[in-house]
């Protein structure tokens, strides 16, 4: 069985002299912060499932339920890009590999995901890691590159952050980023806007707007989203499955790939049947 371990995860990614430094206390205290026994417990009682079938079992483990629409609008055979609003950080994601996994097969799936999550060692097979810089970040948009042109499904949270509470009081993405928008169009994927209905406890979101007003550039709250995957024993989520906008349309439109990353963005939000769209917190 493989267990998260915080210690190691520090001293392998900061490296060299600096990694070696790092204070035990400062350790242990993120350890606790990330909830890493908790998480450890999960993997412990999920063992030995990967993929899809160790996301079902998470669900069972924290009992929770997932409501799913809008599979009718898939069409057999087709290349997609799914683009998703990131509304959890953790179980949004998971939910997205139970469903896209039992529908295509987990060897069909690619989810494209910060390289921090590879050490989610039983979805290795199904995240694909972007780092920007350096050599890996060749390596990884060579990968990139090959998932696109390849014949499985590409699934991807273009905001890259997950929610946060906007001014007029709702949860929704920040700004989407554009390149999914390219990588789609250059590959010829229709690109499924997906709707996942659900919120993180108010605390998480207060945090986020004190650090902002305080000018803190770090995100700190990132820090809190495992605990909210621990607190979210029992609840129930929907995620709903819009119609493909197909990629000729978009190239067609004569619009940027900004413009056109906010239109998909705007048409995820205004999906049919996802009810109030923008939470309200």
């Amino acid at each position: 069985m493989k267990r998260i371990d915080l210690h190691r995860i520090l001293k392998e990614r900061i490296g060299g002299w600096k990694g070696r430094l790092i204070p035990g206390a400062l350790i242990t205290l993120l350890e606790n912060l990330v909830h890493q026994d908790e998480l450890n417990a999960v993997l412990e009682a999920t063992d030995p499932s990967t993929g899809s079938e160790f996301c079902r079992r998470t669900y069972d483990y924290f009992g929770l339920t997932l409501d799913v629409y809008g599979l009718d609008n898939l069409e057999a055979g087709k290349r997609y890009v799914f683009a998703s609003n990131h509304p959890l950080g953790g179980l949004d994601g998971i939910g997205l590999i139970k469903v896209l996994g039992s529908l295509y097969g987990d060897g069909n799936i690619t989810f494209l995901v910060n390289d921090m999550l590879m050490n989610v060692e039983p979805l290795r097979d199904v995240f694909l890691p972007i780092n920007k810089y350096g050599r890996q970040g060749r390596q990884g948009a060579i990968a990139v590159n090959k998932a696109y042109a390849g014949d499985g499904q590409i699934l991807i949270f273009p905001a890259g952050l997950v929610s946060r509470l906007q001014p007029d009081g709702t949860v929704a993405d920040l700004a989407w980023q554009k390149s999914f928008i390219a990588k789609a169009l250059e590959s010829h994927r229709d690109i499924v806007p997906v709707y996942f209905q659900g919120l993180n406890r108010p605390r998480f979101y207060r945090l986020a707007k004190w650090r902002r007003k305080l000018g803190v550039r770090f995100n700190i709250e990132q820090i809190f989203l495992p605990a909210e995957v621990c607190a979210s024993k029992g609840k129930h989520f929907s995620v709903f499955f819009g119609k493909p906008i197909p990629y000729d349309t978009l190239r067609e439109s004569n619009l940027t790939y900004p413009q056109l990353a906010d239109l998909v963005r705007k048409k995820v939000y205004d999906i049919p049947g996802s009810s109030s769209s923008e939470s309200r917190n």
